[in-house]
């Protein structure tokens, strides 16, 4: 993974999303799971509220304390908070790594009475032109892919409807949690031919992928913005799921 990469070209979260969170929680003490590279942490820090982050990769730790973040390297499950409670727990694009109920018992430790858990995705849902060409080029040049374009964007009529269930029930398996709720955030950005080519190795099914196909690949898909006038409007859902705890 190119770290600075993903930080560059992820997008960053509705800032609707944020003030909810902020709002919703008793106080501002941030637990960040997940924290990647800091985007989701870096608004929450502007919002007022001081952030501490867990992430297993070390690489991604070290990116995200250059803004001033402290960040301890461990999977969630296996970290010591060391009595350490917090008013908010947030996962931006993070928590699918995490065991739904072993992850939902660790932050119920962690949360304060009245602390807000937070989950959230992004599902961009480029034009067809684009998905096509990524999904011919891909299936074409990479016939033997594990993966068959999982992680490819798409934004189905419930986005990661069945995730986010299964994140619910493991916060009810748990317990120490109020009944989960979601929510889903509609919005769009405008993307150049660079910036789209430019984000797009950043997902799953392409991180792996040799370097010479992956070009290949972003070459045919560079050729179906061309089309479209070398830009594109993209409009984006980004889903949470919160609870409360008890």
């Amino acid at each position: 993974m190119d770290v600075e990469r993903y930080d560059r070209t992820r997008p960053a979260y509705p800032p609707e999303l944020i003030d909810h969170l902020v709002a919703a929680a008793p106080g501002r003490d941030t637990l960040d799971v997940g924290i990647g590279t800091g985007i989701e942490a870096r608004q929450l820090q502007a919002a007022g509220c001081p952030v501490l982050g867990v992430e297993p990769d070390a690489r991604m730790a070290e990116f995200a304390r250059r803004s001033g973040i402290d960040v301890e390297v461990a999977k969630f499950e296996a970290w010591d908070p060391a009595g350490r409670r917090f008013d908010l727990l947030v996962s931006g694009q993070a928590w699918h790594w995490v065991d739904p109920v072993a992850g939902a018992a660790k932050a119920a430790e962690v949360l304060r009475p009245g602390g807000l858990f937070a989950a959230f995705w992004h599902v961009p849902e480029p034009p067809e032109e684009v998905v096509g060409a990524l999904t011919d080029a891909y299936r074409r040049l990479v016939p033997d892919a594990p993966i068959d374009l999982k992680n490819v964007p798409k934004q189905p009529a419930d986005p990661y409807g069945p995730l986010i269930t299964k994140v619910a029930d493991g916060l009810r398996e748990a317990g120490g949690f109020g009944e989960p709720a979601r929510s889903r955030h509609d919005w769009e950005r405008v993307y150049t031919r660079d910036e789209w080519l430019d984000q797009l190795p950043t997902f799953g099914s392409l991180t792996w992928v040799e370097p010479a196909v992956r070009q290949a690949i972003l070459a045919e898909v560079g050729a179906a913005i061309d089309g479209l006038g070398g830009r594109f409007t993209t409009p984006y859902a980004t889903v949470a799921i919160t609870a409360v705890r008890d």
